[in-house]
């Protein structure tokens, strides 16, 4: 069996995660190949890749490599997660309109090209501004009134705007059917840090499975506020670090060679009808 990891640009690409260094030696150990493919450090072809393995595990977030995995999926190759689900998550506007619309409990979300019109919400609730491609908290803004919005620099970028819910965080990995919770703080630099492994509730464990389910994914990660009215889903991602999970790398090589040869069925997504909205719900500035 032949494997190809397409992971993000990084000098050291597998020190900095300890536990894609156990998972690729787990793996080799079992006899596969695996290659791994920086996408800034090479030269290619992409027309000639999807021959050539017998399965793309798509690590990396760069706009480079998830453009590849596009160019990968048309020409037929098998990706792990499948591109059109990376690619949704992706964006966080999508993703969170997808979310509500399948019953996934999200913040109350607006987006707008004009943060000023944002001031009279700004006077009613807080609200955390996110860029609609990002992560590691970068780009990240709450603010709790007009002044503060006001201090905000335009934005030269869609932004996905949403209702600050209060409560404790909670980091949700999940592997197949498995579901892991890491307690950690949520900002630009907690992607370093493993933080401690949590209990993880029936509902969050539920709301978790159902986000697979809807995008179609297997390997996967979502941040969740547990607010006074229950868990409230706030980010998700494809194939995160799995930092903290006890025995991760084991379980993501167990699941990538069932993946691999057939003994996990392909990944799709679900289809869900869209709620109804009233005009009263659209406000379109003139």
């Amino acid at each position: 069996m032949k494997l190809y990891m397409m992971l993000s640009y990084c000098r050291t690409p597998l020190i900095q995660n300890p536990v894609l260094v156990e998972l690729m030696d787990i793996l080799r150990q079992q006899n596969i190949q695996v290659d791994i493919g920086i996408a800034q450090d090479i030269v290619m072809q992409p027309g000639c890749m999807a021959s050539l393995y017998d399965l793309y595990i798509l690590k990396s977030h760069s706009d480079l490599w998830l453009s590849l995995a596009g160019v990968l999926h048309e020409q037929g190759a098998r990706l792990l997660n499948p591109y059109p689900a990376c690619q949704e998550v992706t964006n966080k506007i999508v993703a969170t309109q997808r979310m509500q619309t399948a019953g996934i409990p999200a913040p109350e979300s607006w987006v707008t090209g004009d943060l000023n019109l944002l001031m009279p919400i700004a006077a009613e609730k807080s609200l955390i501004i996110k860029p609609h491609i990002g992560g590691r908290g970068m780009g990240v803004h709450v603010i709790h009134n007009p002044h503060e919005l006001s201090l905000i620099t335009p934005p030269q970028e869609p932004l996905l705007i949403q209702e600050y819910i209060p409560g404790a965080e909670l980091k949700i990995y999940v592997i197949g059917e498995r579901v892991f919770a890491v307690r950690k703080p949520f900002n630009s630099t907690s992607f370093m840090i493993a933080g401690q492994p949590a209990r993880v509730s029936q509902e969050a464990r539920e709301i978790a499975l159902k986000c697979g389910r809807v995008f179609g994914l297997g390997l996967y990660g979502l941040d969740i506020i547990e607010s006074a009215n229950g868990p409230v889903v706030v980010d998700l991602n494809y194939f995160p670090s799995y930092k903290g999970v006890p025995g991760a790398a084991k379980l993501i090589a167990d699941y990538i060679m069932s993946y691999a040869s057939g003994k996990v069925p392909e990944l799709e997504t679900h289809n869900f009808i869209g709620r109804e909205v009233n005009e009263s719900q659209i406000a379109i500035q003139r």
